[in-house]
């Protein structure tokens, strides 16, 4: 069976999903950055980093594996539903008990109250109904479309309305808090099954020994990501991290969005076909270039355009991120490729690859952010950066080699 069509259609609607979430971030990206400062906007990124961090050090990789499972997978559900909703309130303690810690780690006192208040969003996202996997599982790119966009609409909406009215940074926070309701109500509407409370210990052994290797993935991507924002944070302080966290947001998100996409879509349709091996290699080239024709034109523009791009969307204010952006604009080409390129890996339940590539990236990270970041500031933060992601591309190309041509 062929699976072409799908992809386009996958491509299409998850595309769609980009645009409109891309378009409603950048409306209020604009609309925050006239109204918060740096400052306030490095608080908010102080929060999400340690959301983010705790998250991902409880990732279970249910979402991967239910994706990889070729059976039904509904016998799943009431098991993935009881670990998310535990997963979620361990993260909301965790964030909770170690708030005054990072307050204090980042010199940002003002922080600790916004901590305190994001730590209540990972214990509502553990009510999500797990079956909205099965979107991407059975190519149902259209459904995902409404629900996802919807999501991000609302989410929008009372930020933007929250900020404008309170004038404060705990409006995002607000914001999210709203979102994550609504998709609770909206995965429990639409995604079937719906989850009883079930747990059966068999299937959530089976689960835990498939994530060891997602969990250390995505422990090494996340400091792989984020080291930077850390060190800028640390030693610049909390101003400059809202400064870096813009650049990240204007340059690199866009980029990578086109990877991600890709990703969602030709994931489940690799591993359909993955038994297959020219007929999977034929596919990875021609997304792998698809992608790169996709981004390269948005790297060139941020990269000969950024003042102008800066003082058109953001303001005078924000001019200081024009460097890092020229920089960031590279990065987010080679990191495109990078996320890309897990996709064959993961099809293939080659696991232990992606935790390969995501420690060199780190590892290129950890020894230059610190020297780098002392000399250069937060364009140093972004040169580190660089450098950590084109380690990757050696190993990334060596492993696809192997895969696809050596016998």
């Amino acid at each position: 069976m062929g699976y072409t069509k799908e992809a386009v259609r996958g491509i299409t609607f998850i595309g769609l999903i980009r645009v409109i979430t891309r378009l409603l971030s950048f409306i209020k990206t604009v609309i925050i950055a006239r109204i918060l400062s740096p400052y306030q906007f490095g608080l908010f990124g102080i929060a999400t980093l340690v959301l983010v961090f705790v998250e991902i050090l409880t990732e279970t990789g249910v979402n991967i594996f239910l994706v990889q499972k070729r059976n039904n997978i509904d016998e799943y559900i009431n098991t993935a539903f009881i670990v998310s909703i535990i997963r979620g309130f361990v993260i909301g303690l965790i964030i909770f008990i170690s708030s005054a810690f990072v307050a204090k780690f980042f010199k940002a006192p003002s922080s600790y109250s916004l901590l305190l208040l994001i730590s209540l969003v990972p214990i509502l996202r553990g009510f999500i109904n797990p079956s909205i996997v099965k979107f991407q599982k059975e190519l149902r790119f259209s459904t995902e479309f409404y629900y996802r966009s919807g999501t991000f609409f609302i989410e929008t909406f009372f930020s933007i309305l929250l900020i404008i009215l309170i004038k404060s940074v705990e409006g995002l926070v607000f914001g999210m808090i709203i979102g994550v309701f609504f998709e609770i109500l909206l995965s429990h509407l639409i995604a079937k099954p719906r989850p009883a409370f079930s747990f059966n210990p068999m299937i959530f052994k089976e689960v835990l020994g498939f994530g060891k290797w997602i969990t250390a993935s995505t422990i090494f991507n996340y400091f792989y990501q984020h080291g930077d924002d850390m060190a800028v944070g640390r030693i610049l302080g909390t101003g400059s991290l809202g400064i870096y966290d813009m650049a990240y947001r204007i340059s690199l998100i866009p980029i990578t969005d086109i990877a991600d996409v890709v990703f969602r879509v030709t994931f489940p349709v690799y591993v359909k076909i993955s038994g297959d091996i020219m007929r999977l290699r034929r596919a990875f080239v021609r997304s792998l270039v698809f992608v790169i024709l996709l981004v390269l034109p948005i790297c060139s523009v941020l990269f000969f355009f950024p003042e102008r791009i800066v003082s058109l969307i953001l303001g005078n204010k924000w001019l200081e991120i024009v460097p890092v952006l020229k920089v960031l604009a590279i990065f987010g080409v080679i990191r495109a490729i990078s996320v890309y390129s897990s996709t064959i890996f993961l099809s293939l339940e080659k696991q232990s690859l992606v935790t390969l590539i995501s420690l060199v990236g780190l590892s290129g990270l950890l020894v230059t952010i610190v020297p780098f970041v002392l000399m250069w500031g937060i364009v140093g933060a972004s040169f580190s950066a660089l450098f950590g992601t084109s380690l990757t591309i050696p190993v990334i190309f060596y492993n696809i080699y192997k895969i696809f041509f050596k016998k």
